[in-house]
Formats: C-alpha cells, sequence, structure tokens
C-alpha cells in the first residue's frame, strides 16, 4: 500500500489514495483541486524516498470536499479569589479533503484514488461518515456485547454453583455458651 506524509497547516500528515483528511482551512472553493508540493516521505510497495526537508518534484493531490468549523472548544479562564471568570468557545474553521493523485519526484503515477464512495446523511460525532464504516461500527459494537455476555453467563453459573453448596451443606450451629463465673 502506498502512502505519503505531506505538510500542510504547520502539521504533517501520512496519506493515502482516496483518504479523506480534516486539515486547516485553505482558502480555495469546495470541488477545487489542491496540490501540495511539500512531500516529507513517499512509500512505494517496492521503493521508499526520503526527503531532505521535501523531496523536490514530488506532489499530492487532492479535492476539497467541504469548508467547515470543527467541534466547538470550550475556554475557561478563572483567577482564584477575584471572582473573575470567563468562558468562551472557539471553533477552528478547517477543511475535508479527499486524497485523489499521488505522484513521485519523477512524475510518474504511485497512487490514483478510486470511485468516491457517498456520504451518508448519518452524522457520527459532529462528521459525516461513509456506510462502510458504520457497518464497521455496528459490528465491533455488536462483538462486544456479545463477549459481556458470555462472561456474564460464566459469572452466574460460578455464583448459582456456589449456592447449590451452600445448600447442600447444612450448617451445624453451635449453641450459645455463656462464660463460667
Amino acid at each position: 500500500m502506498s502512502f505519503a506524509v505531506i505538510q500542510t497547516g504547520g502539521k504533517q500528515y501520512k496519506v493515502s489514495a482516496s483518504e479523506i483528511l480534516k486539515i486547516e482551512r485553505l482558502n480555495d472553493k469546495e470541488g477545487k483541486t489542491v496540490e501540495f508540493k511539500k512531500v516529507l516521505f513517499l512509500n512505494d510497495d517496492k521503493t521508499t524516498e526520503i526527503g531532505n526537508p521535501n523531496i523536490q518534484g514530488a506532489k499530492v493531490e487532492a479535492t476539497i470536499l467541504k469548508n467547515i468549523k470543527n467541534k466547538t472548544i470550550l475556554v475557561f479562564k478563572k483567577r482564584r479569589r477575584k471572582n473573575s471568570r470567563k468562558k468562551y468557545g472557539h471553533r477552528q474553521p478547517v477543511s475535508l479533503i479527499r486524497i485523489t493523485k499521488i505522484f513521485s519526484k519523477s512524475g510518474k503515477l504511485i497512487a490514483e484514488a478510486g470511485p468516491q464512495k457517498k456520504l451518508t446523511k448519518e452524522i457520527v460525532k459532529g462528521e459525516r461518515v461513509r456506510k462502510d464504516q458504520i457497518t464497521e461500527a455496528k459490528k465491533i459494537k455488536t462483538e462486544e456485547t456479545q463477549k459481556i455476555k458470555k462472561s456474564l453467563k460464566k459469572i452466574e453459573d460460578k455464583e448459582k454453583k456456589i449456592t447449590d453448596n451452600i445448600e447442600k451443606k447444612e450448617v451445624k450451629k453451635k449453641p450459645l455458651r455463656t462464660k463460667k463465673k
């Protein structure tokens, strides 16, 4: 599987073809193709290229899916014993991009994205997610619940055995004795 490490917005991202990323806001419109020329690392199935610091001639193409704002981050400032409090929120502007092509330093196409899967209208944690991601999450959830049910059943069986053993054994009560004076 081929991938690249690119730098944008002061951060580095490991990207592969047809991957959807959330990066710092780009000033281009939705649907436009963007090139990232700061490629730090390229890995093909056969070769690996390391930049010093960048790989000259290598680039990664992506299309902007949406320009949105990220989740709200609450900022709370307080000075103790001064009755001074300040609370406000911040929403960082971000761009959702989809990596379409990865090119090597010679201009050779390393990886290309296939047809785009439609994003569902179902929203999970403030982001749109593909249907296959949702079904995968549901499978994991059902597997976890099955494991929990099995462990609960084992515990109930052990408790039942213990109670059965207690009922079988007759507890001999000793008479209360008082101290002799």
